[in-house]
């Protein structure tokens, strides 16, 4: 049996994120916590030791999505799967820098959530397992 994957939902709207939390909980996850901006995402994601985080692109306070996502990855080596309504060439230009695990549209179905998520922490624990042989 495998541990649940803990994830951390960053999104600034409460509706929003009650209603991921919801549908990760249905899919067997367990989301630790979520946060609004920037700043709380990057503090929760060493607090709850994380396996992957849902990040929203355009959140709250003076660092957005992809900024955070940055510093998450390269403090923690947590991978990112971004979760955004923005799929413009810039904001998706962006996002490729940080090299994310995947990138889902709003809307999502359920469907596309878990299989990001299950190929996200599949690839992860390979990258992991790599690193752990060499």
């Amino acid at each position: 049996m495998m541990k649940k994957a803990k994830i951390l939902v960053v999104e600034d709207q409460n509706i929003v994120a009650l209603n991921i939390r919801n549908k990760l909980k249905n899919l067997g996850y367990t989301v630790p916590a979520t946060a609004a901006t920037g700043e709380e995402a990057i503090r929760k994601a060493e607090l709850t030791d994380a396996d992957l985080v849902l990040m929203d692109i355009m959140i709250k306070g003076d660092m957005d999505g992809i900024s955070a996502a940055q510093e998450i990855k390269s403090l923690f080596g947590i991978p990112i799967l971004y979760l955004t309504a923005y799929t413009d060439e810039e904001t998706l230009g962006r996002a490729k820098m940080t090299e994310p695990a995947g990138y889902i549209s709003k809307p999502f179905k359920e469907e596309d959530l878990h299989s990001n998520i299950e190929m996200a922490l599949h690839k992860h624990r390979l990258e992991k397992e790599e690193k752990e042989a060499e």
